[in-house]
Parts: structure tokens; C-alpha cells; sequence
């Protein structure tokens, strides 16, 4: 993979650099906050192949898989430095603006605190294993390295908050380490007045909603004493000022009421528990995986990492989590039993592998999702695994992506049986999951995507060849990104001439810069993608002749585009050019018994998908 011409396509079908407010990522997605969501062009994203996907709730969350970190990077250096508070004019709704404002903070947090974590879980292991005492200074110290994340968690989301607000992150450290001096807590809890007022005894360490209040404060301070101030004092006189102001305010209030939310907010999520039971847990499991392709899962970051800091372990969602991982990975496999799609059955296999170590992207992108059966097997799967682990009351004791690699994170001190339930629960998900898609599944021409009814085919469409030559199966193409489906169903052709026609009337979506690419939205509402040759975006448009422009109308046979075929081949690039149905996808594709189309031939009928 280039990388870095990766990260060029994505920045620019994103709006650009000065779209871009804030960029992150996680173990399989970059997650955008832009300035204005409507300048992201979606569908030429998901022309990229390396793109697996893309989704925009709170954020515009672009799928690359294993890859992420190498194109982050190159993002990265592509970001010019501005504050983009100026051009933000947009008005959002607050419930979004809140969601990406947590996932910012808390999402960067996981690492360390999942790295300490499992540090403290193998030591956990090798003790009860006889091999390292838990009574040796060795043991002891580094226990100390394993709990340092959460131990200094204010610390840390003090720099997640100040990154997000665009703040000196140096500063907002000093003005949260001034909660934990070890000073300053002995005095809280002898009982301790400032300015007269007497202050509550709260240990800041392991806490997050004080800090987070903090930065907030103290982010309008640095914004105020920076307008008012001359420049030559400001080096030392906006730092001093907001440090003077932000602190005792924290102890005195800010602090206070940050403790008192995060002692409610999780007190909240155990009483869902104590009320409800197991159920909560096999409920939560079963719908991850709409939580999870919309973003939202990561609201339930604050909980379990405030849990963590409260009361070193979480009993909901990482029992839940551990479910649909599990409940993925027995889906794929099953899947990839059951299929007899080459394509389908090298992509579950692989999703299927990543989803046993927690990572359950490339299976919900690439089959779950796309597969209405696969995804009601999964679900099954999650629930009875989910029930299991909620009655038996497994706790986890690490904020990571439960998996094989990280049973650890179930180790317990004071549970014998933890780890044993989690493994149980883990096998009962995956066995559950891979019989109910193994019975449940069945082939068909075109599996069914699940989606909005509302986005079904209204009647039948019958498509003329849009290209003159060989009809293949997508299955055939040699490009995963066409041969998955990931993109949608269709078929391809191997031209024997260099022009491309319309195959029904309807208005031209998209032309892609380097002219390769093309997208038509017919008159009945299907949108079709054309794609000309394998990895020719590489030719940056020589040999392509657009005729047509975006929005211009066009009827069926009309000429859309001129290639020349022998150059692209003498390039040495495959002419094999693909038709992909990327809307609806709940559709039935009927082709003519013909293999060698001309223009006007009747290739493809589209009709309204049957349920599987």
C-alpha cells in the first residue's frame, strides 16, 4: 500500500486540510471532526480500495483496516497547524457535538490504560503460576508501571482535553497536577479551608470528570488572558493567571462536582446491572454490531474507564464486548463453511481470525453487515454469550478489545473463577454464533444488504451493456475491494472497445478526477458505479476522455466515456472493467444468458430483493 497516496485521496474527498478540525484514529479507522460534514464526498471515499468502508455519525469515520497507523501518519503531516474555531460556523446538533467531544478525549486514553492493564494481568498470571511473587519488590515495582496510566488518569485526559480544545497541553497538566500533590491530598484529608471555604476530601487520582472540567475552565481562561494581555508579558502572565484562577476554582467547586458525576454516572450503569441483571449484559452484546458500524460503542468509554479508576474493574461492557468478538468470529467461519462465493470465503476467513483477537471491523464491514442472515446469527450468538458472562458476573479489569490476545484482562486476585467464566463465555458465543449462521444461512444470487427499507428498488430495472465484450463474475475480478462486494453486488466485462455507454437513463453523480471512474443515478433511483481497468487511478487520467459532466442528464446508450484500451493495456494494466450496483444493495440481480455484449444488449435485470 502507498500510504501516503492514500492519505492524499482521503484528505481530499474529506474537504481537505481546512475541513479538518481534528483527526485520530483507533485499531481500524480514522475518525475525522471536520468543520462542514457536507463537504465529504462519500462515494469517492469508498472508491479508494484500501478503504473498507465509511461512516458518519459524530464524526467521519473512514474504515483502512491494519493499515490505519501508516496512513494516519501521512495524514498528519499533511495537516496544516490552524485554529479551526474561526470557519466552524456550522451549527451542529448538541448531542453530536457531545459524542465527538468524548470519543476525542477518551478514545487516545485506551493504550495506556490498555498496556498497563495487561502488564498488570501477566503479573497477575505469573504469580498465580508460581513463577513471580507477588511479594518481591520485582512483582511490586512493576505493579507500580502497570497501574501508572490510571494512577495519573487525570494527567492524561488533562492532554486529550487540551489537545481537543486547541490549549497549551503543558499548562493544563500543571494546573491538574496541582490536584495530586501528595501535600495537597494529605491536607484535604486532614481537613483543609481556601479562602475560608472549606474543601471536600477527594483523591484525584484515578479520576476523570474533575480533570475534564478543569481544562474546560481553564481552556476560556487561556482564551481571555491571551486577548486582554500585552505580548511581551504574555509568555508568563496568561499561564500564571490561568493557573492562579482554574486550581482553587477546581478545588472549590469544579473538582467537587466532577467527582460527584462520575460517583453517580457509574453508580447509574451498576444499578442498570442490579436491576436488570444478565439480561442488560446479553442485550448490550446483541446490538453492538449496530454500535459499533455507527461509532456509537465509544460512548461507553467515560463508564468503563471511570469504573476502572473507581473500582479497578467493569462488569458490563467488556462482558459484552467479549461476546460479539467472539460471536463475530464463530459467524465468519461459519460463513466461510457455508458459501460457496470464493471471494465471501477467503473475506470471512480472514475477518473471522481478526475478530477472535478483538478486532471486529473487516468482519462487520465485510460480511455481518452485508449479510442479513449472518447478522442475525451473530446476534444470537452475542445474546447467549452475553447471558452467560451476565450470570455469572464476569469482570474485566483492562479497558481493551477483548480477545484471545487479552483473556488476561479477566484475571483475578480475589475471583478464582473469572477467568474460567470468561473463557466459557467465550466458547459459548462462538459455538453459538457459528451453529445459528451454519443453520440459518443460505445462498442466493445476491445476498441482501441490510438497510433502510426505504432505500429498496421500486420496480424492476433492465440495464443495457455498458461496455462491449465479455461478461465475468465480480467474483472474478482480480481486486478485493470488487470481488468481496464491498461496494456492492455486480459483474464486470472484459472490453473489447474503449468507450462506455449508459445502460438506462438517469444523471450523471460523479466523475472521478483521474476519469477512470464514473457514477450514474438512474431515473427509478439505483446508483451504479462504473470503474475502468484494475489500478488505473495510477494513470492519473491518461487514456480517459470524459463526454459527459456531473449532473448532465443521459439516456440510455448514450456515450459516457472514451478509453483507449490498447494503451492501458500496453501499460500494463488490467482492462477488466467492473459495474458495481452501490445503491440499493437489496436487490436481485436476473443476467441474460449471454456471455459477448454489444451496446443496447440487455445484460442485467434489477428487481425488488426476496428475504433470506
Amino acid at each position: 500500500m502507498n500510504e501516503k497516496k492514500v492519505a492524499e485521496q482521503i484528505l481530499k474527498a474529506v474537504g481537505g486540510d481546512k475541513n479538518v478540525s481534528h483527526l485520530e484514529h483507533c485499531s481500524t479507522r480514522l475518525r475525522f471532526t471536520l468543520v462542514n460534514d457536507d463537504q465529504v464526498n462519500v462515494e469517492e471515499l469508498k472508491q479508494i480500495p484500501e478503504v473498507l468502508g465509511v461512516n458518519q455519525t459524530a464524526q467521519c469515520q473512514v474504515i483502512i483496516g491494519n493499515s490505519v497507523v501508516e496512513v494516519y501518519n501521512e495524514l498528519k503531516k499533511m495537516l496544516t497547524q490552524k485554529d479551526p474555531s474561526a470557519d466552524n460556523k456550522k451549527d451542529k446538533k448538541l448531542g453530536t457535538v457531545l459524542l465527538d467531544f468524548v470519543i476525542s478525549i477518551f478514545q487516545p486514553l485506551i493504550p495506556a490504560i490498555a498496556g498497563g492493564g495487561i502488564l498488570k494481568s501477566v503479573l497477575m498470571l505469573l504469580n498465580m503460576l508460581g513463577v513471580l511473587e507477588s511479594t518481591t519488590q520485582t512483582y511490586q515495582i512493576l505493579n507500580f508501571v502497570g497501574d501508572a496510566p490510571l494512577y495519573f488518569l487525570p494527567l492524561l485526559v488533562a492532554i486529550t482535553t487540551a489537545n481537543k480544545l486547541k490549549v497549551n497541553s503543558l499548562v493544563a497538566v500543571s494546573a491538574v497536577g496541582g490536584l495530586l500533590i501528595p501535600g495537597l491530598a494529605a491536607m484535604l484529608g486532614e481537613g483543609a479551608a481556601l479562602f475560608s471555604f472549606q474543601l471536600q476530601n477527594v483523591n484525584y487520582t484515578y479520576q476523570v470528570f474533575p480533570a475534564i472540567l478543569c481544562i474546560l475552565c481553564y481552556a476560556q481562561l487561556e482564551k481571555f488572558f491571551t486577548k486582554i494581555s500585552p505580548k511581551v508579558i504574555r509568555t508568563f502572565f496568561v499561564p500564571m493567571m490561568s493557573l492562579l484562577i482554574v486550581v482553587p476554582l477546581t478545588l472549590l467547586v469544579l473538582g467537587p462536582l466532577g467527582y460527584n458525576f462520575g460517583q453517580g454516572f457509574a453508580s447509574i450503569i451498576i444499578a442498570i446491572f442490579e436491576r436488570f441483571g444478565w439480561i442488560a449484559v446479553a442485550i448490550l452484546a446483541a446490538f453492538l454490531p449496530f454500535m459499533v458500524v455507527t461509532g456509537m460503542h465509544k460512548a461507553m468509554l467515560p463508564y468503563v474507564i471511570t469504573s476502572l479508576g473507581q473500582s479497578g474493574s467493569e462488569l458490563i461492557y467488556c462482558s459484552a464486548s467479549l461476546a460479539h468478538n467472539i460471536a463475530e468470529a464463530g459467524g465468519c467461519f461459519a460463513v466461510a463453511l457455508r458459501t460457496k462465493d470464493k471471494g465471501l470465503k477467503a473475506t470471512a476467513i480472514s475477518s473471522g481470525i481478526s475478530a477472535l483477537f478483538g478486532i471486529t471491523e473487516p468482519a462487520l464491514y465485510g460480511v455481518t453487515i452485508l449479510h442479513k442472515r449472518a447478522l442475525y446469527g451473530v446476534m444470537i450468538g452475542s445474546f447467549i454469550g452475553g447471558a452467560y458472562l451476565g450470570i455469572t458476573a464476569v469482570e474485566a479489569y483492562v479497558a481493551v478489545g477483548p480477545g484471545l490476545a487479552s483473556l488476561s484482562m479477566f484475571i483475578s486476585e480475589t475471583l478464582p473463577n473469572n477467568l474460567m467464566n470468561a473463557v466459557i463465555g467465550l466458547v459459548i458465543s462462538f459455538v453459538a454464533s457459528f451453529a445459528a449462521v451454519a443453520v440459518i444461512w443460505k445462498e442466493s444470487t445476491v445476498e441482501e444488504a441490510v438497510k433502510d427499507p426505504a432505500e429498496e428498488l421500486a420496480c424492476d430495472e433492465i440495464l443495457t451493456a455498458p461496455l462491449e465484450g465479455q461478461v465475468i463474475p465480480i467474483s472474478e475480478v482480480k481486486d478485493e475491494v470488487f470481488s468481496n462486494k464491498l461496494l456492492g453486488d455486480g459483474f464486470a466485462i472484459i472490453p473489447t472497445k474503449g468507450e462506455v455507454y449508459a445502460p438506462a437513463d438517469g444523471v450523471i453523480e460523479m466523475i472521478y478526477d483521474t476519469k477512470h471512474s464514473l457514477g450514474l443515478k438512474t431515473a427509478s433511483g439505483v446508483e451504479i458505479l462504473f470503474h475502468i481497468g484494475i489500478d488505473t487511478v495510477n494513470l492519473k487520467g491518461e487514456h480517459f476522455e470524459p463526454m459527459v459532466e456531473v449532473k448532465q442528464q443521459v439516456k440510455q446508450g448514450d456515450l459516457l466515456l472514451k478509453f483507449d484500451l490498447e494503451k492501458i493495456v500496453a501499460a500494463g494494466f488490467d482492462p477488466v472493467s467492473v459495474v458495481v450496483i452501490t445503491n440499493p444493495k437489496k436487490v436481485q440481480l436476473n443476467f441474460s444468458n449471454t456471455d459477448q455484449v454489444k451496446k443496447m444488449d440487455s445484460v442485467l435485470t434489477l428487481s425488488e430483493g426476496v428475504g433470506v
